[in-house]
C-alpha cells in the first residue's frame, strides 16, 4: 500500500515538473517571438498587453506549483491532515483566482487581437484559461474546507480520548 501511495505522488511530482518546464519554455521561447510579431505588424499592437499578462501570471502559477509540491511532501510524510496542508491549499486557491483575474483583465486585448486576425479561437483559449483557473480555485477551496473539517474532527477526538 505504501509503495502505491509513493508511486502516485512521484507521478504527480513528475506531472508538476513537466507543467513547470512547459510554461518556462513558453516564456523563454514562444513569448519573445510573439512580441516580435506584435512589433512588426501594427494590428497586433495589443499583443504586448496579453504577453505582459501572461508573464505576470507565471508568478502565481509557479507559486501554486510549489505549494502543490509541498502538499505532496506532506502526503509522503503522513502529515497531510495538518494546518500546513490547509495553508498550501489556501495559497493554491488564491493563486488560481489571481490567474483568472489577470486573464480576465487581458480579455479585451484578446478580443481586439482576435478581431484583427479574424481568429475567434483566440478568445476561446483565453476563456478556457479563465474557467480552468476558476475550477482549480473552487476545487482547492472545497478540499481546504474538507481538510479543515477533518482536522477539527481529529482534534476533537484527540481531546475526547
Amino acid at each position: 500500500m505504501k509503495l502505491t501511495k509513493r508511486g502516485s505522488t512521484i507521478f504527480l511530482r513528475t506531472a508538476i515538473f513537466l507543467m513547470g518546464i512547459a510554461v518556462a519554455a513558453l516564456c523563454i521561447f514562444l513569448f519573445p517571438w510573439l512580441a516580435n510579431v506584435g512589433s512588426i505588424k501594427p494590428e497586433f499592437a495589443d499583443l504586448r498587453y496579453v504577453l505582459i499578462g501572461a508573464y505576470i501570471t507565471t508568478i502565481p502559477f509557479f507559486i501554486a506549483l510549489y505549494q502543490a509540491l509541498k502538499l505532496l511532501g506532506f502526503i509522503d510524510k503522513n502529515t497531510a491532515f495538518s494546518g500546513l496542508s490547509v495553508k498550501a491549499l489556501t495559497t493554491i486557491k488564491y493563486c488560481a483566482l489571481t490567474i483568472s483575474a489577470i486573464y480576465t483583465g487581458t480579455l479585451p486585448f484578446l478580443f481586439s487581437l482576435a478581431d484583427a486576425d479574424d481568429a475567434p479561437g483566440l478568445v476561446a483559449i483565453g476563456l478556457i484559461i479563465i474557467f480552468a483557473s476558476l475550477i482549480i480555485a473552487t476545487f482547492a477551496a472545497v478540499l481546504q474546507k474538507l481538510l479543515q473539517s477533518a482536522i477539527d474532527i481529529k482534534s476533537e477526538n484527540d481531546l475526547t480520548v
